[in-house]
């Protein structure tokens, strides 16, 4: 099969596109051939090790491998069909179309899963293309506002990064949980997020936020371009801010942050099953929505994480994979 591969960190240069052996599969795994994947911003910062925080680089390192690459093969976000199961599996069958999260590998034709793992099944009449947009920004989305916010009715949410790929999540689920959403946003994106349910939107190059009059119950901040210092006064007498970017400052923070007041809190999506379930449903329902940026073939993946490199991208960066190939006649 192809996939993107590297075997050190660096820029989009040490990307290549290079025949390797198809996954076996073993018992509660699935074999699924990918149609469509994402280069995010978490895949990018696989790639590079660029983190933001020192330390926090050398933990990544540790974590994913100190000198190159424990795995390989890039990709995280990935939607296609099943072409194999493996013993013991209940939950797919051949044909099955499916969309998920992997940890690695999803920037390859063909990608081996638990079936327990965040996978599910794709909602019908959901392109491929907007499936695989969806699993990396909307569980951030999801799990920060519902989980670690705790968003509420009626509460007033602000989403920096509002048409980033976590950012369009950001305003369409904290709307669905109820909140009065503020986007900040370029205005070129304002229309955008207007669309996805913001019910008022900041152009950061002509608005500071933070030195305005508004109060917020939650300062969601996708794009890393505020503090919690910045921020304090603007939140409310219980208000939040949560950072989808965090370094060792903001876990000492959160550390004495408390548990009321102007709080600071942080945390790591976990990518389960459930969560994937319950986006899946509200894709299916239409009260959640992809946007995407552009589209690469998996020849052009190194533009396609140029492009994310930019942090600029409008949604989600696209990669068509496999959705050429006809089925394969053995699961090995």
């Amino acid at each position: 099969m192809k996939a993107a591969i590297y075997s050190s960190y660096g820029g989009p240069d040490v990307i290549s596109v290079s025949e390797m052996p198809r996954p076996a599969i073993k018992d509660g795994e699935v074999l699924v051939q990918v149609h469509a994947s994402t280069v995010s911003t978490g895949d990018w910062r696989m790639l590079t090790m660029k983190t933001g925080d020192p330390v926090l680089a050398i933990i990544a390192r540790m974590m994913f491998g100190l000198t190159k690459p424990r795995h390989p093969v890039l990709g995280s976000a990935f939607s296609g069909r099943v072409v194999a199961v493996g013993n013991g599996v209940t939950r797919f069958r051949m044909g099955d179309a499916v969309m998920g999260f992997a940890p690695h590998g999803a920037h390859a034709e063909y990608l081996a899963i638990n079936e327990n793992k965040a996978i599910v099944q794709k909602p019908a009449g959901v392109s491929d293309e907007d499936a695989a947009a969806m699993p990396f920004g909307a569980l951030c989305a999801l799990v920060f506002l519902r989980d670690f916010a705790g968003v509420k009715p009626g509460q007033k949410v602000l989403v920096t990064g509002a048409s980033g790929g976590v950012g369009v999540f950001g305003v369409q689920i904290a709307k669905y949980l109820g909140a009065d959403v503020t986007a900040v946003a370029s205005s070129q994106n304002a229309d955008l997020v207007r669309k996805l349910g913001a019910d008022k939107v900041i152009d950061y190059k002509q608005t500071d936020f933070t030195r305005g009059s508004a109060r917020y119950d939650l300062v969601f901040d996708t794009a890393g371009v505020t503090d919690f210092a910045s921020v304090k006064p603007v939140l409310t007498e219980n208000g939040q801010f949560i950072p989808l970017e965090f370094g060792i400052r903001e876990m000492r923070q959160a550390m004495f942050s408390g548990k009321s007041g102007k709080r600071i809190k942080i945390g790591v999506n976990g990518d389960k099953r459930e969560d994937l379930e319950t986006l899946a449903g509200l894709m299916q329902r239409g009260a959640l929505s992809a946007v995407i940026d552009s589209r690469y073939g998996l020849e052009d993946i190194a533009r396609a994480y140029e492009r994310v490199g930019t942090r600029h991208k409008r949604g989600a960066v696209i990669v068509s994979i496999a959705s050429h190939l006809a089925l394969p006649r053995a699961a090995a």
